[in-house]
């Protein structure tokens, strides 16, 4: 240095500066080429003078190699004296770089740029835990800066999708999606929708929306959507084609307004009508539905033939009158013109001379006669008329009170009773004789010695017309009682549904019963029938009883559905106690409030004041679709002021007692008796109602006529007890079996219609071929039974077959079909079974018989379940494995949980006893390896033996 500085004289200190400086840069440039060959990295920052630090007006971008190709990476900075690059972390090599210097003339600082070419090779060999990158580092006087990290990935794209796009079917205005997944690929391929080879542009269509993760969305189907949709997916590398999938919009097709009913066919008589509807509101299209139902319509119609008036006989010619001329008249009443008929054509009157020509009066020819004369013999023929008129009043006034004189020893009229029993009967009018009682009781018989009698027939076709008859005051008459009774030919019509009665009013009143099982009594009889209807209390409830103690047993109500358990040892040893259950049939005491609709009968139990040991069960049927996610079902129970307290929701944690919902019946454990009911109130229009749908018939009073009942009752057993039961008082038949129909709480009404009625053999009267029931009504329906009524007539006698169909719809809902195909005489009919007789042998079991499962393995179940044990295998895995998964706290109360959730098992396999099951669950438990359903009768009868001698039985 020395020698450089000798030889620039007179420069100085600069002069030697700027040597040293580039001599520093040298030596860096060359330790840098060093440092690449041996592995040494270079220097951050190297010594410098005052200045600035590097900017990069350029860094290098993230790039992709498309197949063999090699990127280039640049860089640009300035000021910068030397710009290298570093890939993953090592030094690339300077020879490598491709280097430009230039001068920034605004600022005047020295710009450099620098190029490096990346070829594939280098890419696919490393392997490193993220992506091939590089960077630039720029050096100054004042220092280094580094530039970004730019990432270089080798580009492709697979063949296959991931997901093809799938064709559909949708109706119009329907969502249509079809998805799409492109193949994987780097850069990740851009997707592009083709219609029919056609791009589709989202922008121009707000119905077709494809930025959703790729997947193509037309929120509202059209007509003009249908086609062939394709899937486009593309990068830098390549592009890939879906495969097509067809979308097709169709229209269902719906019916047209009906037209109006044709005239009738024929001009007069029996005829039909018809209307029609066509399948074009819309036409199906592209393969939609066709119109469900029929397109024509007929229903009988009769035309009135009209009916031409025709002339009576003339009548005898009259009096030859003042004026010598007779007159005869004819009327047009033979027939008298009807239903538009001509009237008769001609005169209704004739006169004629009476004297040929010459009037003649007391013998005189009339222009002798002077007019006072004709006054005088008008005169004389009037009087002579009052007179024998006055005659003939007086005379008519006599007749009549010898008449009444001689009619003075009878009493009043009586009616019989048969009469108001319906069918065709007779009535028979007595006279009783002065001086008997016309009182009718029990200790004195009226002396009907003398009677006239009167016969006629009655059809009472509706049984509010016997409710109303019997609720007269006819058999409470009085001495000035006066009876009016109607034809039967008037009644049988329906034209007046009572007979008049005309007294004086009296504190009497007939008993308001209901009167379909009282037979027709002789009228000799008819003091003991007053008092018999008198006495008959009305049906409002079903009860059963039975004596219990320490052994337990098991109460059973027929043919309901309810029953009542009692566990051995809930009644004391010493006691025994008469146990009773009823179920309410009258109208319910529960009043919903609300959305809240009764689901169970009202079932009570007793006595009340019975205290037990051990909880009991007893079993409620309901007709609720069991869904948590649908209803929320409550316990409730009736205080001893008449009002209903909630016990416990169906889904509660309770201490106090336990409810286990089944499908079909509800197994609640109570400590104490009372009054109880199952509540729900629908959380959804998806709650579900089951009702039961049945269909009755029997023959009317009218030999030509048949009647259909269809009832629709909640679905518990002891709902159509009390159908069966009504039905079987008015001999009704059970035509087909009774179907389930699952009601939804949406609002919509209930439709019932009679279809498929055989032509030329039976018809129903028109306009009553469907009805309609409201939703209300239905969804409430445990009020009182709902039916239906249909009448059907028959053509001619001989037709002794009856086949149609009875559809029971719930609009936007379920449907039932119940055919019905029988004969309509009781002799021919097939014999369809109400009720299975299972449970109504023995009401009231006593005792281990009462049980399923033998009272020594119960111990045994008991005894080991209800220890503690450090494996878990204890009680709560025996709820657990009968299906008991809620509420384990209630039976960690109890003093034995094992013999609580025996209980339970019991009330729940009451009729199947399925043991099998319960021995199941103990052999996956580990504790038992026997099944109990092996256990032979022997044992069964042995270990009921020692049951009993070791409770001194």
């Amino acid at each position: 240095m020395g020698t450089t500085a000798a030889a620039g004289g007179g420069g100085g200190p600069a002069r030697w500066w700027l040597s040293w400086l580039g001599l520093c840069f040298w030596a860096a440039g060359a330790a840098a080429a060093r440092g690449t060959d041996n592995g040494e990295a270079l220097p951050e920052s190297i010594p410098s003078a005052p200045g600035t630090l590097p900017h990069f007006i350029e860094e290098p971008d993230d790039a992709y190699i498309i197949k063999s190709n090699p990127i280039a990476l640049r860089c640009k900075a300035r000021p910068a004296m030397q710009i290298f690059f570093k890939c993953n972390g090592e030094w690339v090599h300077q020879n490598e770089h491709v280097s430009e210097e230039s001068l920034d003339e605004s600022s005047g600082l020295k710009v450099r740029e620098v190029f490096i070419n990346v070829t594939r090779q280098q890419v696919e060999d490393f392997h490193g835990p993220e992506d091939y990158w590089c960077q630039c580092v720029a050096w100054s006087h004042l220092g280094t800066s580094k530039s970004r990290k730019a990432s270089v990935r080798i580009a492709y794209l697979r063949k296959n999708f991931e997901q093809d796009p799938q064709g559909r079917e949708v109706p119009i205005e329907g969502m249509i999606v079809l998805h799409c997944r492109p193949p994987e690929g780097v850069p990740a391929a851009e997707v592009e929708w083709l219609k029919n080879e056609e791009p589709i542009d989202s922008e121009q269509d707000e119905n077709i929306d494809t930025r959703a993760d790729h997947n193509l969305i037309i929120r509202q189907a059209r007509l003009s959507d249908s086609g062939n949709y394709t899937c486009m997916a593309a990068n830098i590398v390549a592009k890939r084609r879906s495969l097509s999938a067809t979308v097709v919009v169709y229209v269902n097709g719906g019916w047209s307004s009906w037209t109006e009913w044709s005239a009738c066919n024929v001009r007069c008589g029996r005829g039909w009508q018809k209307r029609s509807r066509t399948c074009t509101n819309p036409a199906p299209l592209n393969g939609g539905a066709f119109c469900e139902g029929m397109s024509v319509q007929k229903i009988t119609c009769t035309s009135l033939c009209p009916v031409d008036g025709s002339w009576e006989v003339w009548s005898e010619w009259s009096v030859c009158s003042p004026e010598c001329e007779h007159l005869r008249i004819r009327e047009c009443t033979a027939p008298p013109p009807r239903n538009g008929g001509k009237f008769c054509e001609g005169l209704s009157q004739e006169s004629e001379n009476c004297t040929d020509g010459l009037c003649i009066l007391d013998k005189k020819p009339l222009h002798e006669i002077k007019p006072q004369s004709i006054e005088n013999a008008s005169d004389i023929a009037l009087y002579s008329g009052l007179g024998a008129a006055v005659v003939a009043v007086a005379v008519l006034v006599i007749g009549v009170t010898i008449y009444r004189r001689s009619q003075s020893d009878y009493g009043v009229d009586v009616i019989d009773s048969s009469a108001l029993t319906g069918g065709f009967q007779t009535f028979n009018f007595k006279t009783v004789r002065q001086g008997n009682s016309l009182l009718l009781n029990s200790a004195m018989q009226p002396d009907l010695t003398v009677s006239r009698t009167y016969s006629g027939p009655i059809c009472l076709q509706d049984p509010l017309d016997k409710e109303l008859m019997t609720e007269s005051s006819l058999f409470n008459p009085l001495s000035d009682i006066k009876v009016k009774v109607q034809s039967s030919f008037m009644v049988s019509l329906g034209v007046s549904e009572r007979a008049e009665y005309h007294g004086k009013n009296h504190s009497g009143t007939f008993p308001h019963g209901n009167n379909r099982g009282f037979s027709t009594m002789h009228p000799r009889n008819k003091t003991p029938f007053i008092q018999n209807l008198s006495s008959l209390p009305t049906r409002t409830e079903l009860r059963t009883t039975g004596v219990f103690g320490h052994l337990g047993g098991r109460l059973v109500m027929p043919n309901t559905g309810v029953s009542l358990l009692i566990p051995h040892g809930a009644i004391s040893e010493e006691n025994s106690w008469e146990i009773y259950m009823s179920i309410n049939q009258g109208e319910p005491s529960l009043q919903s409030d609300g959305s809240e609709v009764l689901l169970s009968p009202e079932v009570t139990c007793g006595p009340p004041d019975m205290i037990v040991t051990t909880p009991f069960a007893l079993t409620i049927p309901h007709c609720a679709d069991v869904s948590s996610e649908h209803w929320n079902i409550h316990l409730k129970k009736r205080t001893q002021q008449g009002k209903w307290e909630e016990v416990m929701s169906v889904e509660d944690e309770s201490t106090s007692c336990y409810c286990l919902l089944d499908p079909f019946a509800c197994h609640v454990l109570l400590d104490s008796f009372g009054t109880y009911a199952l509540t729900g109130e629908p959380i959804t229009d998806c709650a579900v109602k089951q009702l039961k749908v049945a269909v009755f018939g029997c023959m009317s009073c009218n030999s030509l006529d048949y009647n259909l009942r269809v009832y629709c009752v909640d679905n518990t057993p002891c709902a159509f007890q009390e159908v069966v039961s009504d039905e079987r008082h008015q001999g009704g038949q059970l035509l087909e079996e009774p179907k389930l129909l699952h009601f939804k709480g949406n609002t919509f009404s209930l439709q019932i219609s009679v279809l498929d009625i055989p032509p030329f053999l039976w018809r129903i009267k028109p306009f009553t071929a469907c009805q309609e029931v409201p939703f209300s009504r239905v969804w409430s329906s445990n009020r009182q039974p709902l039916h239906c009524a249909f009448s059907l007539e028959r053509y001619t006698p001989t037709t002794t077959q009856l086949s149609c169909k009875i559809c029971i719809r719930q609009l936007k809902g379920h449907e039932q079909i119940l055919q019905v195909q029988t004969s309509i005489l009781e002799s021919e009919r097939e014999t369809i079974t109400f009720f299975a007789q299972e449970d109504s042998a023995f009401p009231a079991q006593t005792g281990p018989k009462a049980f399923k499962i033998p009272y020594s393995i119960r111990q045994r179940i008991c005894a080991t379940f209800d220890t503690p044990n450090a494996k878990g295998k204890d009680w709560q895995m025996l709820a657990q494995k009968n299906s008991i998964n809620r509420n384990l706290s209630y039976f960690a109360t109890q003093s034995s949980p094992s013999a609580v959730i025996l209980n339970l098992w019991e009330a729940r396999h009451q009729h199947d006893g399925d043991l099998d099951s319960l021995a199941c669950a103990l052999e996956e438990i580990g504790r038992t390896h026997t099944k109990l359903s092996n256990i032979t009768e022997s044992q069964l009868d042995e270990a009921d033996f020692n049951y009993s001698r070791q409770n001194g039985l």
